[in-house]
């Protein structure tokens, strides 16, 4: 299959490309392009389920019956209309006028534009989940740069809808709009790091979910990706619910659903606002709540908000006077555990203040505690959003919590657990990911799932490395680390000795085969980072990492949720290096410096006197 993470890049870098050259802001161009992914992926999904359909297909006078809408609808799927099949649009000739080509509503159509948008229409007739929800202003691009966006989402390679390629390409472009394109701060946008963190730890299975704050569905998305890598078909073994205040983030989130193959019922607008509407009517109903909910919100009305219900433990601190709550975090965290049922599990981000904040926030997290129902905290660092570099907090909540658990909460502080994506960003990468994840499962004692982890990194390396014992993650990285030392030497001279016009394409070759050890390297690094704190899966306290602490414990911390509180500071190794000699280098280091500073100020003093300056 096509390397996914350059077609990425290559798409994006092509459409982008495009906006520049053209008037349309970031803004303006978004939501068109989606659009266009959008129906790259129905008419993918249509060819492939066309082919089925034909498959022992009745004939009549030896030629196959046709397709019908009916036939698509048993395979919840969309039926494509000729007018709105890719392969129809991408080849019209230039000269639409010249077409006579009429609309669904009975006007003439005369620009590429207004063809697509007819396409869009005829999609949105063939599914109600859609109404409303496609983009239709593509009479704003100039025909031929529309041709354009249609010729490079041509790709052959997003018709691997088995390997959910135009799913990812889709996410891949919401993540890259997100950037510019945020008019709130990104808040349509959730970091997938910290969407999956928080699916690995709930492991939904079946049943209801809810995002309350759904933005552009990333919590739907993923979840769908767990329930299906388990076996299971996520349409019939969930229900999603979205509620989404901003318009034009729920159209984002229904078309990123579509493409995903997933079906939901998302409310937006007014009737959507959490804080005054249960807009689905699942107080105490949901099997799973999952949100990033916007942080610190104020002036949240205090009648309407305790009328609308989903408050078990009580309201917030509140203006008296405006009758106002001026930080809402706390309205957010008792939502999230109302919707839960007798069994439900909970998890979401929030601002980081939230852990320790005081006053009656502090009584919220006292009632919460003696629940038993808080299960996990998760600190996270700085920078793991796109627009924002706040440090959060991931809480998670659990009704069904075995009995030898009640008592205790796991706190996990992972601000300097991360991949560097570049200066401005952090994320968790896929191994990572797992290693979080494997803390979690100890603490539950599912040892099995974190030798079934082990397994698969002993797997992965024994692949490379005869004879891998399984033990010697460290001797691991040390092979692949001076395999990559000796590839980069070999490169090198290899370019150097390729002739000039050739040097660029046989360094995107090394480049490639580096990238890929790596990759390696990095996966066997985590293999190494989880073995020697938990061996062959037996958990115990990590100072500076994890802990896991009573309700008695946290108590006699006034309440705090902070995981930074329980889990300490890890030990400084000794590098061997005395701290007073080194202090006295340094301070002779910045005299010597001072001195040559001072020389040179003289020196310009001189030469400016001897230019009359």
């Amino acid at each position: 299959m096509t390397n996914i993470k350059k077609l990425e890049k290559q798409l994006w870098e092509s459409a982008d490309l495009l906006r520049a050259g053209s008037k349309l802001t970031s803004n303006e161009y978004c939501m068109p392009v989606l659009g266009l992914i959008f129906l790259r992926y129905a008419y993918s999904r249509f060819k492939i389920v066309e082919k089925e359909i034909l498959v022992n297909r009745p004939t009549r006078g030896g030629v196959p019956l046709p397709v019908e809408a009916s036939d698509f609808k048993q395979k919840s799927a969309i039926f494509l209309p000729k007018e709105a099949q890719y392969s129809y649009l991408v080849n019209l000739p230039e000269d639409i006028a010249s077409l006579g080509l009429i609309s669904s509503s009975g006007n003439a159509m005369n620009s590429l534009g207004e063809v697509v948008n007819n396409a869009m229409t005829l999609i949105e007739e063939q599914s109600s989940q859609l109404v409303g929800v496609l983009p239709k202003n593509y009479t704003s691009f100039a025909d031929d740069l529309l041709a354009e966006l249609l010729r490079i989402f041509n790709n052959n390679a997003l018709d691997d809808v088995g390997g959910d390629v135009i799913g990812r390409i889709y996410e891949y472009f919401l993540n890259k709009f997100s950037k510019t394109v945020a008019s709130d701060d990104g808040v349509f946008f959730t970091p997938k790091s910290l969407v999956k963190m928080i699916v690995n730890v709930l492991e939904p299975t079946h049943g209801v979910l809810l995002d309350p704050a759904c933005g552009s569905g990333g919590m739907f998305v993923q979840t769908g990706d767990f329930v299906n890598s388990t076996g299971m078909q996520a349409n019939q073994a969930m229900t999603f619910y979205g509620q989404e205040k901003v318009e034009y983030n729920a159209k984002l989130c229904m078309m990123n659903i579509a493409v995903h193959g997933l079906t939901g019922v998302i409310k937006s607008g007014d009737e959507a606002n959490t804080f005054y509407h249960d807009a689905h009517n699942l107080e105490g109903k949901c099997d799973y709540v999952m949100a990033n909910p916007p942080f610190n919100v104020d002036k949240v009305k205090v009648e309407a908000a305790s009328s609308a219900g989903r408050l078990p433990f009580g309201l917030p601190s509140y203006n008296k006077d405006t009758k106002e709550v001026s930080n809402a975090n706390y309205l957010w965290i008792s939502y999230f555990y109302a919707y839960l049922n007798e069994h439900g599990r909970a998890g979401f981000v929030m601002a980081s203040s939230a852990t320790d904040s005081s006053g009656k926030d502090r009584e919220i997290r006292k009632r919460l505690l003696d629940t038993g129902h808080v299960d996990v905290m998760i600190s996270v660092g700085n920078n793991f959003f796109y627009t924002k570099s706040l440090p959060c907090s991931l809480w998670f909540f659990d009704k069904g919590k075995k009995s030898e658990l009640q008592d205790k909460v796991l706190f996990i502080d992972a601000r300097n657990y991360f991949t560097q994506v570049d200066r401005t960003l952090c994320e968790w990468n896929e191994w990572q990911l797992k290693n979080l994840q494997a803390i979690v499962h100890l603490y539950r004692g599912e040892t099995d799932k974190y030798k079934a982890l082990l397994d698969e990194y002993k797997s992965r390396i024994a692949e490379l490395i005869t004879n891998f014992d399984g033990a010697s993650f460290a001797e691991a990285v040390k092979t692949f680390e001076s395999q990559y030392a000796e590839l980069e030497k070999k490169a090198n001279d290899d370019v150097k000795a390729t002739p000039t016009k050739q040097r660029k394409q046989k360094r995107a070759d090394y480049d490639d085969q580096l990238e890929d050890l790596a990759d390696l390297i990095a996966l066997t690094k985590e293999a190494e980072w989880l073995f020697e704190k938990f061996g062959e899966g037996e958990y115990k306290d990590i100072p500076g990492l994890c802990k896991i602490a009573t309700r008695s414990e946290i108590a006699a911390k006034n309440y705090s949720l902070t995981p930074g509180v329980y889990v300490g500071v890890a030990p400084i190794e000794d590098d061997g290096v005395d701290f007073h000699q080194r202090m006295k280098e340094i301070y002779h280091e910045l005299q010597d410096l001072q001195n040559q500073s001072n020389e040179l100020m003289a020196q310009i003093s001189k030469n400016m006197e001897k230019l009359d300056i």
